[in-house]
């Protein structure tokens, strides 16, 4: 791991300051620290990072103006946003306005590091992407946007409704490519509800690290996709179609698709 690459750590309690860097430690990671918005927006401003840890609530203010200063900056730092105070509504809106990753306190070691693992190959799959589309190389995509009829939650999972009123679910290709490869699937159970913002399914990658998928929307779980079962690397191959999740009916989609990115509105970077 490069020392330079550095991740700003933001959070107005010492403690998990300190925890964080224990932690980012393990994996080789060099950390810098702010303890308020303001001190962030100062440290953004001089110094470009990689990595950002951000937690939502803060004395003066929060991690969504973080957020919003890095999209107004056009600035392609991966970021983790975290809470004590773990909502729905906090894990997609994070989500929403351009997260990578949400995870709640208190996070154990293996969640961090596994997050940070994820927001590290975020930042170098569009970073590569960036450097073929420069160079007019369009057609070597490096991952594939969902299709138009698609909604997706962050770059994690998407769903698509059918005429029937059910709807299917899905990792996408992005997450796939950011995890390198599925080796297992451990999926919720027929008749569960899963909950939007919440994770639906586990996935242990190559390397053994496991990895949290986040539902697009709440609703009861009416069919798994037993393929997967006996061949989880289908997701790799087909992720929008013969790799699908579940099948569900939804609960209130026509409120929750707020939270939810058209894919008709994707385009590559």
């Amino acid at each position: 791991m490069n020392n330079e690459s550095k991740i700003l750590v933001i959070d107005d309690e010492q403690v998990i300051i300190d925890a964080v860097r224990k932690i980012c430690a393990i994996d080789g990671y060099v950390t810098d620290e702010a303890h308020n918005v303001k001190a962030a927006m100062e440290k953004l401003q001089k110094k470009y990072y990689r990595i950002i840890v951000c937690d939502i609530m803060m004395p003066d203010g929060d991690g969504f103006q973080i957020l919003d200063y890095l999209h107004k900056e056009n600035t392609d730092s991966a970021v983790i946003m975290t809470t004590g105070y773990s909502t729905v509504e906090n894990a997609v809106k994070s989500l929403y306005y351009g997260a990578i990753d949400f995870i709640p306190k208190p996070f154990t070691v293996d969640e961090l590091l596994n997050s940070v693992f994820r927001a590290d190959k975020y930042y170098l799959i569009n970073k590569k992407q960036k450097e073929l589309l420069s160079n007019h190389n369009n057609r070597a995509l490096l991952y594939v946007s969902c299709p138009s009829r698609y909604y997706r939650l962050g770059n994690s999972s998407w769903v698509v409704e059918e005429r029937d009123g059910s709807a299917f679910l899905g990792v996408c290709d992005l997450f796939v490519k950011i995890i390198e490869s599925v080796k297992e699937i451990e999926f919720n159970q027929l008749e569960d509800e899963i909950i939007q913002g919440n994770s639906c399914v586990t996935i242990t990658s190559g390397d053994g690290r496991t990895h949290q998928v986040l539902s697009p929307l709440t609703g009861r779980i009416i069919e798994v996709n037993e393929k997967l079962r006996y061949n989880p690397g289908l997701i790799e191959k087909d992720p929008y179609f013969e790799g699908w999740i579940y099948r569900i009916i939804p609960s209130n989609p026509d409120y929750e698709h707020k939270h939810l990115v058209p894919c008709s509105s994707d385009r590559m970077i």
